[in-house]
């Protein structure tokens, strides 16, 4: 089983790339905003908390984010393994994140670090709000959610490169070139 967790700040790319990814090496998407999205369309009580911590610009507790990640690898037994997008955010959930995969015998086997400048987000996320309408594009909570990685997320970063398995890869750029680098990132450890 291939694990590769995906790294960026908000706009960085992560979804347009996990696409080709999950297309080429047939690995399940797991997206932590997916997930929260979809228990708040559904309004179930995990959907109506998140959606209020949500609302603040906040990230949810990692309590609430590791025991839905969870149940998500575990309705998916036979997969060849996992795109982790949006996880892990804090040293804690990548702890915990490998426990749980330690616990299932596999690991982390790669992390991509999507290098995107903050003006190009800022540009990508005001043409993606255009299109999806997503409530956490809104330009109030946008800065609150680059903030909150340039201030917290990114830390997680060193956790992953004392363990060598950090890959970074320019986000600015065509999206076949920068698939192209991501791909023989894969290939050197698949």
């Amino acid at each position: 089983m291939f694990n590769l967790v995906i790294f960026g700040p908000p706009g960085a790319g992560k979804g347009t790339q996990s696409e080709k990814i999950i297309d080429k090496y047939n690995l399940v998407h797991l997206s932590t905003g997916d997930m929260f999205r979809s228990h708040i369309t559904n309004d179930t009580e995990l959907g109506k908390k998140v959606k209020e911590i949500l609302a603040d610009g906040k990230l949810v507790p990692d309590s609430i984010t590791i025991s839905m990640l969870e149940e998500e690898v575990q309705k998916n037994p036979n997969a060849k393994g996992f795109i982790f997008d949006g996880f892990p955010r804090t040293v804690p959930q990548a702890e915990a994140l490998d426990a749980f995969l330690e616990g299932k015998g596999f690991k982390v086997d790669l992390v991509l670090q999507l290098d995107v400048t903050q003006d190009v987000i800022k540009a990508r996320i005001a043409e993606r709000q255009k299109v999806s309408g997503r409530a956490d594009d809104d330009a109030e909570k946008l800065l609150k959610r680059i903030d909150e990685y340039f201030d917290k997320t990114i830390h997680v970063l060193p956790y992953y490169q004392n363990q060598g398995k950090v890959t970074t890869i320019n986000g600015v750029g065509e999206i076949e070139t920068i698939f192209g680098q991501i791909s023989e990132a894969i290939d050197a450890k698949y």
